[in-house]
């Protein structure tokens, strides 16, 4: 395993020790990026180690990884390696079912490896604004860790989200509001709390967590990239952490030289940030003003990171789109009925997208794709029932 060499600014690239515990540039205020000296893992035979882990020590999931992740002990439920389940209908559609993952979604990568260097750190007192999955996850990662957790979420996530976090003990504040009034409250009180506020892309290791998602993909798909990958996209840490995995990739020679994946950043049309910023050749987004949608993990109303995502966007030659709440629920209906697969609201949001960009002609059939199903759909039952008009029979 690495040790991490220092962190660097993902904005004006200046650099920080992690040996003590760190948030955002001290000069600039952009997220933070783990580097690491790589040198020692890089070729094939390197990359052969990955697949051995697993075999020599049980079930690694994530960890797997760990030649590529912070040297430390980890706080883990047995998080990552989801399944990539093909389409019934689509040849060349596959879906990276992060519901598997033990909260149910895919933040269960990001706050296992926060949580663990929390832990490393030795903080005793965590902090998080969440649409709702995220608080989850820090709740049960945080019970593991020994750790208290402090969570701030609008007060219509879906119900799953809050039983969730009062099970696993955290303290729950719900908010009349959205993800931006949670986080403000978390700034106005974690000095006087003494809270380590470990918001999205406000400290750097969510993102190690979710890098991960981007080896996974590549190595379940034989260590090719596919021609687009559709990603659902709130706080977007996990774009930023796929694309970080990318680079690393490349520069440790475990991939094929090659053009990476069209990057798809997918918001639904009641809080489109990224999409209209995209449409408009912006290079950050502006709040979105009254943002509602049922797929809540997309309701972030200006996410921290939109500077980052909007750079990957035009260096893949993907794109961002926001389609409407009922489509997005057409196509959650559609996979259930067609294919199987549950869908959250989010992960029909993708679904959806790629349906479009057939019907638009910015992808071809015989591309190969990964769309991103984030979260379970069972955690959304009241929310996609209200939305479909499913009652209790009386």
């Amino acid at each position: 395993m690495p040790k991490i060499k220092e962190l660097e600014c993902s904005r004006c690239k200046a650099t920080v020790s992690a040996e003590t515990l760190q948030t955002v540039c001290p000069k600039c205020a952009g997220a933070l990026y783990v580097r690491y000296d790589l040198a020692p893992m890089r070729g094939e035979a390197a990359r052969a180690r990955i697949s051995a882990l697993p075999e020599a020590a049980g079930w690694a999931g994530m960890w797997r990884y760990r030649l590529v992740l912070p040297e430390v002990e980890p706080v883990t439920l047995g998080e990552g390696w989801t399944p990539m389940l093909r389409s019934r209908r689509y040849k060349n559609v596959v879906m990276k079912e992060e519901g598997a993952n033990p909260t149910g979604s895919f933040k269960a990568r990001g706050l296992a490896l926060a949580v663990t260097m929390a832990k490393h750190y030795g903080l005793k007192k965590l902090a998080v604004p969440s649409a709702g999955n995220a608080a989850g996850a820090l709740a049960a990662y945080a019970a593991a860790a020994g750790i208290e957790a402090n969570i701030f979420m609008p007060k219509d996530v879906p119900f799953a989200n809050y039983v969730e976090a009062k099970m696993y003990g955290a303290n729950v504040t719900l908010v009349d509001g959205l993800i931006s009034d949670c986080g403000r409250m978390v700034a106005e009180r974690k000095e006087k709390e003494g809270w380590f506020d470990i918001s999205t892309l406000k400290e750097p290791f969510r993102i190690e967590g979710k890098k991960t998602m981007g080896y996974e993909l590549v190595e379940q798909l034989g260590w090719e990239y596919p021609e687009a990958v559709f990603y659902p996209t709130g706080g977007g840490v996990g774009l930023i952490g796929m694309w970080k995995a990318f680079a690393e990739m490349e520069e440790l020679g475990w991939v094929r030289p090659g053009k990476r994946p069209k990057m798809i950043a997918v918001q639904s049309t009641g809080c489109a940030p990224v999409a209209r910023a995209f449409e408009e050749h912006a290079s950050v987004s502006k709040i979105w003003e009254n943002a509602a949608t049922f797929a809540s993990g997309l309701r972030v109303p200006k996410p921290y990171g939109d500077y980052i995502m909007l750079e990957i966007l035009q260096e893949s030659g993907g794109m961002a789109l926001a389609l409407p709440d009922q489509v997005i629920l057409e196509s959650l209906k559609d996979w259930a009925k067609n294919e199987g697969m549950f869908l959250s609201p989010e992960g029909a949001a993708a679904t959806a997208a790629y349906d479009h960009l057939l019907k638009t002609g910015f992808l071809k059939a015989e591309d190969h794709v990964v769309l991103f199903n984030t979260g379970a759909g069972l955690k959304y039952t009241d929310v996609t029932a209200e939305a479909a008009g499913i009652q209790r029979p009386s």
